[in-house]
């Protein structure tokens, strides 16, 4: 396999290799650009005009979607893989994922859209360096654009296989795209309503690319992923790499639509939200449930029918969002 194939090895050793670009006997050839950056071009005539980015790690305990990557790439460096489009690998927080945390110091996926300029620290700079590796990759017009970001959540989730779909005003949400995530193994999308500074939010408003976060089960560490199944999604992704993805229906069957009802924002310390610590993603809430409180007898009341929870998390910094508020989508305003 070619050494350029190990960047995973490359970046939990912290090291940049002598040689920058290799080439495997099918012609594809492999070109490193910074620390947790690969691209990938296919032999020459055989581009199908698709540019894919592929992310993990911006959070760096999420470790299943780290290892479905390395192994795409092994793959790939091995010849086994036989790519017809053009696809950048990033593991895109570095230090946190040789420490095995979230995060360092920040949340990176809290610093895109702008938001690492008004930030200091190595987080912001490498929000800004990954927004720049997707900048140059997606900067050659006349091609399709796609990003995954993978990811894992902080705690259970009763649907363990998710994608959030970021909003852009005047941009509808793609039919096709919901099928091929359907394909994928998702169970249901998020489909969200208002600009959001995570890296698919940048992409899709950005350079606009098709853009997805994907939730894809629970944290664990590097090595214990078994109950972590990405098959569905592998298969997929090896078949977008591979240009020949089978026909499906354009029906959303079998996917559940979700819209946001409202986002709930800590402003002090003395936000307190109403929920068990262990609840989990798409836990049902009812009519009149008092969910979080907060100063100048702020509340937030449950209103709407049919309401979920998701990403519950009141230790985030004041400003930032602790939750969202989620209501099923008829999908009607899809193009």
């Amino acid at each position: 396999m070619l050494a350029l194939g190990k960047l995973l090895d490359l970046t939990l050793a912290s090291h940049e290799p002598a040689e920058k670009t290799q080439v495997t006997v099918g012609g594809v050839r492999l070109r490193w650009l910074g620390e947790g950056a690969l691209e990938v071009r296919p032999p020459e005539g055989q581009d199908n005009g698709l540019d894919l980015l592929l992310s993990a790690g911006i959070h760096g305990n999420e470790t299943a979607p780290i290892e479905l990557l390395d192994e795409l790439l092994h793959g790939v460096a091995r010849g086994e893989i036989k790519p017809r489009a053009r696809v950048l690998f990033l593991f895109g927080s570095p230090a946190a994922i040789r420490r095995g945390e979230r995060y360092v110091e920040q949340d990176i996926n809290r610093l895109f859209n702008g938001k690492h300029e008004l930030s200091s620290g190595f987080e912001a700079l490498r929000a800004a360096e990954l927004e720049q590796f997707a900048r140059v990759f997606f900067s050659v017009p006349g091609r399709d654009r796609l990003h995954y970001d993978l990811h894992t959540a902080i705690r259970g989730s009763k649907i363990e296989q998710f994608a959030l779909y970021p909003y852009k005003e005047g941009r509808q949400h793609s039919r096709r795209e919901l099928v091929r995530l359907r394909e994928a193994g998702m169970e249901a999308v998020l489909l969200q309503s208002k600009p959001s500074i995570t890296f698919s939010a940048f992409t899709y408003e950005q350079l606009g690319a098709e853009a997805f976060t994907l939730e894809l089960g629970k944290a664990r560490p590097f090595g214990q992923n078994e109950q972590v199944n990405l098959d569905r999604l592998q298969t997929r992704l090896r078949q977008i790499i591979e240009g020949n993805e089978p026909p499906a229906d354009d029906t959303l069957d079998g996917l559940q639509l979700f819209s946001v009802a409202r986002e709930i924002i800590k402003h002090s310390d003395h936000f307190h939200l109403h929920l068990p610590a262990d609840i989990e993603n798409f836990s049902e809430l009812s009519k009149g449930y008092l969910l979080a409180e907060d100063l100048a007898e702020t509340r937030w009341v449950v209103e709407e029918e049919g309401a979920r929870i998701i990403f519950p998390n009141p230790k985030v910094r004041n400003g930032l969002r602790a939750g969202i508020l989620i209501v099923p989508d008829t999908g009607q305003r899809l193009a």
